[in-house]
């Protein structure tokens, strides 16, 4: 999993995309911007289920990270793209008219601060004076800061160093660090000679949820609320399906070879890697947990750590502008 779609956008990158922005032709096409995350979307992909239900023409276009998806939807090229919660808090206090609305994946126990074996870490107290490596602005960065705050810690007092993946990987080996909030494949590598001190989906209960979103530009949605109704009631699905038989799939099983097949993961690697996130059906998606609220309040704790970061210029008094449970409940018959 990529480094750069966890990254906030830089607020002057954005204004300059922003200014490219240009309006979207009424026609039975879209550009959508998907990554690398391995969720049940890649099922909906791969089964041309949408097309054939509205008769619409979809480009699947492939990108790095959410900064880039932000980037090419505020410039009119995309009209819907996926997105984690810091890159899409950066869009939105940016003023960029999109809505998130539907929850891909809730990133639960896919990130995590480890803590090497014999480095006397065995709670977040326990960090002061310590190494911590972490890719600065990532979700990981957040929660971090969020828990350390939460347990009373000085952040001045820890060492917290900002590393890309690779580089956490390789300082690991060298036993140059302690700890480590990260996400896979390096938390796989490196959980054999350490210890879990608190996962994403733990901090995220007490206060400080990360998540996977699919946003759209509002206008487009607005127009295309047909095709919108219709592929929500694919993508809920597609996390059905993972619901009832994820467990059971196999690397030669038809959906693991869709979900390695779009993200180029190694089929071996996919059961395992999703077992770590949860995909909130329908019902939970527009539930206080997420487009009923919860979404909104955890964009806007991610919006005062971008500032404190320097990432954005400004804090909205109010996320839920960004976020709308339209098309889901048009999608449950409400």
């Amino acid at each position: 999993m990529n480094m750069p779609r966890r990254f906030a956008l830089p607020c002057a990158a954005l204004a300059t995309a922003m200014l490219c922005g240009g309006s979207f032709a009424q026609t039975k096409e879209l550009t959508f911007a998907h990554q690398d995350m391995l969720v049940p979307l890649r099922l909906v992909m791969e089964s041309g289920e949408v097309e054939k239900a509205t008769g619409y023409k979809i480009n699947w276009r492939m990108f790095a990270g959410g900064g880039d998806v932000i980037r090419a939807m505020a410039s009119g090229d995309v009209q819907m793209g996926e997105t984690g919660s810091s890159p899409l808090t950066a869009a939105a206090s940016q003023g960029q008219d999109i809505k998130l609305f539907w929850i891909s994946a809730d990133i639960a126990d896919a990130e995590a601060l480890i803590a090497r074996n014999g480095s006397n870490i065995n709670s977040m107290k326990d960090l002061a004076g310590k190494k911590v490596a972490t890719p600065f602005v990532s979700t990981a960065h957040y929660q971090l800061m969020a828990a350390m705050k939460m347990d009373g810690v000085d952040a001045k007092g820890v060492n917290v160093m900002n590393m890309r993946p690779p580089e956490i990987a390789a300082a690991w080996e060298r036993g140059d660090i302690d700890a480590t909030f990260i996400w896979d494949p390096v938390l796989s590598k490196i959980k054999a000679n350490g210890k879990t001190i608190a996962t994403s989906g733990s901090i995220g209960k007490r206060g400080a949820p990360t998540f996977e979103g699919i946003v759209v530009n509002a206008k487009w949605a607005a127009a295309n609320e047909p095709f919108m109704v219709a592929f929500v009631k694919a993508l809920n699905r597609a996390n059905e399906e993972y619901k009832a038989t994820g467990k059971s799939w196999k690397p030669d099983s038809p959906q693991i070879k869709a979900m390695a097949k779009w993200t180029k993961a190694n089929p071996n690697d996919v059961s395992s890697v999703m077992a770590l996130y949860t995909f909130p059906i329908m019902a939970e998606q527009v539930s206080p947990t997420w487009l009923g609220g919860g979404a909104a309040k955890a964009m806007a704790g991610t919006a005062a750590f971008l500032k404190e970061q320097g990432r954005v210029q400004e804090v909205k008094p109010d996320y839920s502008a960004f976020v709308t449970t339209t098309y889901v409940d048009k999608a449950m018959g409400k």
